[in-house]
């Protein structure tokens, strides 16, 4: 239940496609969101749906200044809040070495210039000569001859290791609205939200449905699925169908759509992704002074994610590895002992000697995930004219789902629950149409 909102606990199993299974073995209390984990404040409908359904949310921490960075394996991995502003005084100290040798005279006034050197000097904090000699925004050195001293600036990361490309997604990934402060998850696992649907909708909702065919008739619809739990085959019919299902696993049901719909069913893809989660000590915490954020690593592993939640208690769920994109494939096909060695590795490299606390791991990768065979749906090969035409009903069967309505950067939670009210108003309409039109005719 739930889809990809899925949440993973002690004694859970997990089932590959390919017939490879993995249980669960965390210690009972500790969860792991396979699937969506944060929900951005800019989501109201998710979010107004965790309100009417009293799911309790807490603050999901996606950015720490203590979190690691290390986009270069020969240097020495140095911390989010270096990266950040010790960019911001390289180049606040560039541009005013600019202004000073008059290379901006002709875009600039005099005054102009003269206030711009005071913003560059407050905002990258540069000295009284406006270069930049590092920032106790970036971190301190504390003085362990003299405890209480007053700390020092730490010594600022040179702008040739800034520059790397590799560095730039943890400068700017909180920057996008969908990723920046603040972001929440329910509290106990990100599946509080399906079960709180579940318990409103139980006699609505039939588990263990396997679909194998959908047919349109003259008063309604038809839906022909496998029951799990008896073994038998049944038949199902409505007024009408909203379909929800991943757009490229409703390719390949037995249909009888439009040659055009199945046209456009068929021109969906499904992307990749895999994350690989271990039980550990919060190191990370007590060693590091990181609660929640992101690390970032040149490396397969790509990200390290640090729970927010049951912050300041003795173990907690590691994200060691969420990898999307160029390369998700690759880490998806690779058996389950090579993507916990990269997962361990990736630890190693930004926290050195503490991989070995590291246990119990656990890799979900969505495109081996029955029922769901994929994270999102791909929507840079999904064609407009093809979205479009999913975008309106078919007969008596509509289409919803999080990758038809797509909300700001990338497709989340808050597109599905879009998407839906989108057709219950398209349905509502035409229902009032239909009966508007049923009246004139009576009278």
């Amino acid at each position: 239940m739930g889809g990809r909102n899925w949440t993973l606990r002690s004694g859970d199993q997990v089932d590959y496609k390919d017939g490879r299974t993995q249980t669960v073995g965390f210690d009972p209390g500790l969860y792991f969101n396979a699937g969506p984990a944060r929900i951005p404040s800019q989501h109201r409908t998710l979010l107004d749906y965790c309100s009417e359904l009293g799911v309790p949310l807490e603050v999901l921490v996606n950015s720490s200044h203590g979190a690691q960075v290390r986009p270069d394996l020969q240097q020495p991995a140095f911390t989010v809040g270096q990266a950040i502003n010790d960019a911001r005084g390289h180049l606040s100290g560039l541009l005013a070495t600019a202004v000073q040798r008059d290379a901006l005279d002709d875009v600039l006034s005099g005054e102009e210039r003269q206030r711009l050197l005071a913003f560059l000097q407050v905002y990258g904090d540069l000295s009284q000569e406006l270069a930049y000699e590092g920032s106790l925004r970036s971190g301190h050195q504390e003085s362990l001859s003299h405890p209480g001293a007053l700390p020092t600036s730490a010594q600022p990361v040179g702008l040739e290791r800034l520059l790397h490309p590799e560095l730039w997604g943890a400068l700017l990934h909180t920057e996008f609205p969908e990723f920046s402060a603040t972001m929440f998850q329910p509290v106990g696992g990100m599946d509080r939200i399906t079960d709180a649907f579940y318990q409103r909708l139980t006699e609505q909702v039939q588990l263990g449905a396997q679909v194998r065919q959908i047919r349109q008739l003259e008063d309604g619809v038809a839906v022909t699925y496998h029951d799990r739990h008896s073994g038998r085959e049944q038949v199902v019919r409505a007024d009408y169908l909203v379909s929800t299902l991943p757009l490229p696993l409703l390719a390949r049901l037995d249909t009888d759509f439009s040659n055009p719909v199945k046209a456009a069913l068929l021109s969906t893809r499904n992307d990749q992704a895999t994350k690989v989660a271990w039980q550990s000590p919060r190191f990370w915490e007590t060693d590091y002074r990181t609660y929640g954020g992101l690390s970032w690593i040149d490396h397969p592993a790509r990200l390290l994610w640090y729970p927010s939640n049951d912050l300041n208690t003795r173990d907690g769920l590691l994200v060691a590895g969420y990898v999307t994109g160029e390369g998700a494939d690759v880490f998806g096909a690779k058996p389950f002992e090579a993507q916990n060695a990269a997962s361990r590795e990736a630890v190693e490299l930004l926290h050195p000697g503490y991989s070995h606390h590291l246990r119990n791991p656990l890799a979900v990768s969505w495109e081996q995930i029955p029922y769901s065979e994929g994270p999102w749906l791909q929507r840079e090969h999904f064609p407009a004219d093809a979205s479009a035409l999913l975008d309106e009903p078919h007969g008596r069967v509509y289409f919803a789902g999080d990758g038809l309505v797509q909300s700001g950067v990338g497709i989340w939670q808050e597109s599905a629950a879009n998407s839906a009210r989108h057709v219950v108003g398209q349905l509502a309409e035409r229902v009032i149409q239909q009966r508007q039109t049923a009246a004139l005719t009576a009278s």
